[in-house]
């Protein structure tokens, strides 16, 4: 790809926080990929060669907002960025026209070199991690507090509102390891009731702002 013509690529989530993360990811790749926010506050109005959707704390069980972004007309293509590999999710988001499945454990240079795969027609589907941790760079709500990127969905998940079995569908996680990351959490948090916890995490970032998927599909 010519590096007077960067490719332009939207990012999809409902945590300001990741969202910044991911975008200061691509800040030393500028000749090869300009970053779209996607705000609370703004729709896209141009047209995106690419649209990253980074599945942290949502249902990637439910693949209806991939599946509405595969339709978007001002979505050139779409990419799944997630460091859930199960082989049904994978199945399910490819069989809704999503043209990458990219782990969050990819270096930005890998990252970037995926994308301009995409773009160029190719169907790029990441090596499944091997949970050492996330890529340089990445942030997600608790970061600073010693929560790890899968105690931070769990935690989120839960301030939604969700029960442990609720957890372990959404996640493909066993109930006794929800149980363990949500100990976990506790821990670090100082929690010593589910209800602590959740008024810990609406107090630090782990509320979504689903107003931003629904202005990019067009919604309100």
């Amino acid at each position: 790809m010519s590096s007077t013509q960067p490719l332009t690529v939207s990012l999809v989530d409902d945590y300001d926080i990741v969202l910044k993360g991911l975008a200061h990811m691509f800040d030393h790749y500028r000749d090869r990929v300009l970053v779209a926010e996607i705000d609370a506050n703004t729709g896209l109005s141009d047209r995106t060669d690419i649209v990253m959707y980074d599945s942290f704390a949502q249902p990637e069980s439910d693949l209806s907002e991939l599946a509405e972004l595969v339709r978007n007309p001002r979505a050139g293509r779409v990419v799944m960025y997630t460091w859930n590999f199960q082989p049904a999710l994978i199945a399910d988001a490819l069989e809704r026209g999503v043209s990458g499945y990219l782990s969050k454990t990819l270096p930005a240079r890998d990252l970037v070199a995926a994308l301009e795969s995409v773009h160029a027609g190719e169907i790029v589907v990441s090596d499944p991690p091997k949970r050492a941790g996330s890529a340089p760079g990445l942030d997600w709500p608790g970061r600073r507090e010693g929560i790890t990127d899968r105690e931070s969905e769990i935690l989120a998940l839960i301030t939604q509102g969700k029960s442990n079995a609720e957890v372990a569908a959404l996640t493909y996680l066993s109930p006794n390891t929800v149980k363990s990351y949500i100990r976990s959490v506790y821990g670090k948090i100082g929690a010593e009731s589910r209800t602590q916890a959740v008024l810990w995490g609406v107090n630090h970032g782990f509320t979504p702002d689903h107003h931003r998927i629904d202005s990019w599909l067009g919604g309100p």
